[in-house]
């Protein structure tokens, strides 16, 4: 896809402050430092448009960033980070599950998860939700630069296997330093969008 125009529009927290004019959302969910910034900003060939931080736990509410006033990425705060407290993650957990089971416009959900480890318990959960709620999604790998190509395979393996991916769920492999999945994940989106 070729990026004309994105912005970041809102951080929000309730139902009344998401957007209005119904375009079609893609949501990114995964757990703090997984890369959703940077994913975004390579999606949109931005170098920050969606702020990286050494320090995780940073994004608090929904993001959301207008992209060729065509659709919406909505970035979801990282879960899985120590230092929030008890009360912000049940308040996070709160926001996005109103979110997941009220939210019309969301075509696809992108499930975001660091090639090299395994999924986290909060991965594993986050996909289950996903899986009962019906809610499309897309299996993102993010840092596959950072492990040689030799052991993609057993890497890609080793997450479907734990998260037990069902077989229809698109599955991609993202460098937000080569741009490896980019094209693959627009087309995915795409395809999301024109139903």
């Amino acid at each position: 896809m070729k990026i004309t125009d994105a912005q970041f529009i809102i951080s929000a927290v309730q139902p009344h402050q998401y957007p209005e004019d119904a375009l079609p959302e893609i949501a990114l969910a995964g757990r703090s430092n997984v890369g959703k910034s940077s994913l975004i900003n390579k999606l949109i060939l931005r170098k920050n448009l969606a702020r990286t931080s050494s320090q995780p736990g940073k994004t608090q509410q929904l993001n959301y960033y207008r992209v060729n006033d065509l659709i919406y990425l909505v970035d979801f705060p990282g879960y899985g980070y120590a230092k929030v407290s008890k009360t912000q993650r049940e308040q996070f957990g709160t926001m996005i599950e109103t979110y997941l089971q009220e939210r019309e416009p969301l075509k696809l959900q992108l499930l975001v998860i660091d090639i090299r480890h395994e999924p986290s318990k909060d991965d594993q959960l986050m996909y289950k939700w996903l899986k009962h709620y019906e809610i499309p999604t897309c299996i993102v790998c993010t840092k596959a630069d950072k492990i040689p190509k030799s052991k993609w395979a057993k890497h890609v393996k080793m997450v479907k296997t734990v998260l037990e991916a069902e077989p229809e769920d698109p599955f991609v492999l993202f460098s937000s330093e080569t741009g490896l999945g980019r094209d693959e994940l627009w087309q995915i989106i795409s395809e999301k969008i024109a139903r």
